[in-house]
């Protein structure tokens, strides 16, 4: 007898869905196959328009009145914040991985005699940063990976426990072999033991669930033109709250202080950095690259929409005929279903609004009514990629 929670008519509808997706936002894909999304993402055809429409604006610059840029930048922050269940208040725009993991060899409190635990197959980026503070006194510790190429995660567990240890850097997905990490393990770990954890995201972001609030990170770095389907340029740092106002760049962007959204009192120069991570942030970004993070955001938000409804329409089926039926539903498939009941925003509302009231957004609460609306909530990307992903509990191979 057929299984009702995957009948195939059910099942079949999902493909066609996400087979006219593809068809309309990567149309190229009919007779190309792609397969290396770990060097460049595709952009999609709905972010190319976005891109496109910018750009004509651009042209003519009184198009883009500063309100309607500075709401695009929150946009973006707060589509980043439901991919990781964050809050906006903890992301920071980037335009690279490495602006991030610069900022936290810089920023984090260390002091001659600590050490930085790394491993021996970890991309430059997330090497060089801190290779650069041996000169001012700390270890930068090398664990060897095992015979397979993965970090040898029960020797960084065994690290962990030597209070000197103050950094752990690591990749969320290693670039080489596809290996996952355990950041929940690593991370609990760290954190008993006060070490901070700082993650190297961008070969797992958009192909794996990442959730901050179960998974204890400090500082998170990814860039957006990889699994992300987003143009060169666009990346962000996510700091948690607690941790960002003990936090000074080393380096500032004249925005990182407070009262420099009111352009009238520039030169008054205090010196209080913002209480949010925006304090990280170097202005001016490059507005139209996340006018197309966030449109990408938007498909992937989208997909999230599709198999959250097939997912939920398989677990009635499932109930349908008992406790029994269907295959029994993992913890992390109880995870997304959950999160992904909630809906998603409309990233294009804080710039939308902008562009039609005329009035825009106030500087310093750019989107804030849409930031206000997603706090607290779960991302209903986790659907999407635990659906692409099977169970939601393998983590040795991203993708």
């Amino acid at each position: 007898m057929t299984d009702i929670a995957y009948h195939p008519t059910r099942v079949r509808a999902l493909r066609e869905s996400l087979r006219a997706l593809r068809a309309a936002e990567f149309p190229w894909t009919a007779d190309t196959v792609y397969l290396n999304n770990a060097s460049t993402g595709p952009i999609p055809e709905r972010t190319r328009r976005a891109l496109d429409e910018f750009t004509a604006k651009r042209t003519a610059p009184h198009l883009l009145p500063d309100r309607e840029l500075f709401a695009g930048l929150a946009a973006a922050r707060l589509g980043i914040a439901h991919l990781l269940n964050a809050d906006p208040s903890e992301i920071a725009l980037a335009t690279n991985t490495s602006f991030g993991l610069h900022l936290a060899a810089r920023a984090l409190p260390l002091k001659p005699g600590d050490i930085v635990l790394l491993s021996d197959k970890e991309f430059p980026a997330n090497v060089y940063p801190w290779l650069m503070l041996k000169k001012e006194g700390i270890t930068v510790e090398v664990a060897r990976c095992g015979p397979e190429g993965w970090p040898d995660e029960s020797h960084l567990l065994e690290r962990l426990r030597d209070p000197r240890v103050r950094v752990l850097a690591v990749s969320f997905v290693q670039f080489s072999n596809g290996y996952r990490a355990d950041l929940k393990k690593l991370g609990a770990a760290a954190r008993a033991n006060g070490t901070y954890l700082v993650v190297d995201a961008i070969q797992g972001i958009g192909n794996s669930v990442l959730d901050v609030r179960e998974t204890p990170v400090d500082i998170l770095a990814c860039g957006g033109q990889k699994w992300l389907l987003s143009p060169w340029g666009s990346g962000f740092v996510y700091v948690r709250k607690e941790l960002i106002q003990t936090l000074e760049p080393a380096i500032t962007g004249w925005m990182a202080f407070e009262g420099t959204d009111d352009f009238s009192r520039l030169t008054e120069y205090n010196p209080t950095f913002r209480a949010d991570a925006r304090r990280f942030e170097m202005i001016t970004l490059p507005y139209q690259d996340f006018v197309g993070l966030t449109a990408s955001l938007g498909l992937l938000l989208e997909i999230a929409g599709l198999a959250a409804r097939d997912r939920r329409a398989r677990h009635r089926g499932g109930h349908a005929r008992g406790p029994r039926a269907g295959r029994e539903v993992g913890a992390g498939e109880r995870r997304a279903h959950r999160v992904s009941a909630r809906g998603s925003p409309s990233l294009g509302d804080p710039v939308r609004r902008a562009a039609q009231s005329r009035r825009g957004v106030p500087r310093d609460q750019a989107g804030a009514h849409r930031v206000q609306l997603a706090r607290g909530r779960d991302t209903p990307l986790a659907a999407r990629l635990q659906y692409c992903r099977g169970d939601g509990e393998g983590r040795r191979g991203a993708g």
